[in-house]
């Protein structure tokens, strides 16, 4: 009787390991799903302009952003969402790091409440990291365009979305799906890495 116990318990344990395991079953594992979306994120900047990202992904990626990491846990992030040509149109014009927007049939501007915390521009970083994630989970294309920490930038931003004057935006990310493949950049440098020697 107590190796019939034995030999179900070592089945049980087989069964759930290979399980987590994902890859004796065909499946993809957590880990591998991660890494691929890591690794395979890549700055896209032509879109098929006549293509609208869904309101539904949209959504996906602000919730995806609010999920990031913030010092003290106060999220000083405010998130638009600009669909509107004309707008889109003017900032594409206005911004000499985002032509891109006069393609791109969405972006979002990630903004921090500067009465909320003095380092919002950390918490917005790693909001904005987890947006450009998700956007290639979802296979869309998406890049980072700094308004922050350029004056003329900031201002232009903030005019054209009608910021008040305590909320900052830290970048312009167009939204969008790919004009054609986008190759992936190895970024990978082993003399990065540094041992703790001393």
């Amino acid at each position: 009787m107590k190796s019939k116990f034995i030999l179900l318990g070592t089945f049980i344990t087989i069964t759930l390991f290979s399980g987590c395991n994902g890859s004796d079953n065909g499946t993809i594992s957590k880990k591998e799903t991660v890494l691929s979306v890591i690794h395979g994120r890549k700055s896209v900047r032509s879109f098929i302009k006549d293509r609208p990202v869904s309101d539904e992904d949209a959504k996906t990626l602000v919730k995806a952003g609010m999920a990031a990491p913030s010092g003290k846990d106060t999220r000083p992030w405010e998130f638009i969402i600009i669909n509107n040509r004309n707008i889109l149109d003017k900032l594409a014009e206005e911004l000499p790091t985002a032509k891109m927007l006069s393609q791109a049939p969405m972006a979002i501007v990630v903004c921090g409440d500067t009465t909320k915390s003095s380092y919002w521009y950390l918490d917005c970083s790693a909001a904005t990291q987890n947006i450009l994630l998700t956007a290639e989970a979802l296979d869309l294309g998406a890049v980072w365009t700094a308004a922050y920490p350029y004056p003329d930038r900031m201002g232009t931003v903030s005019k054209n979305i009608s910021l008040p004057s305590h909320i900052l935006p830290l970048v312009v990310i167009p939204v969008g799906y790919p004009m054609g493949p986008q190759s992936v950049k190895d970024k990978y440098d082993e003399k990065k890495v540094h041992m703790d020697k001393w």
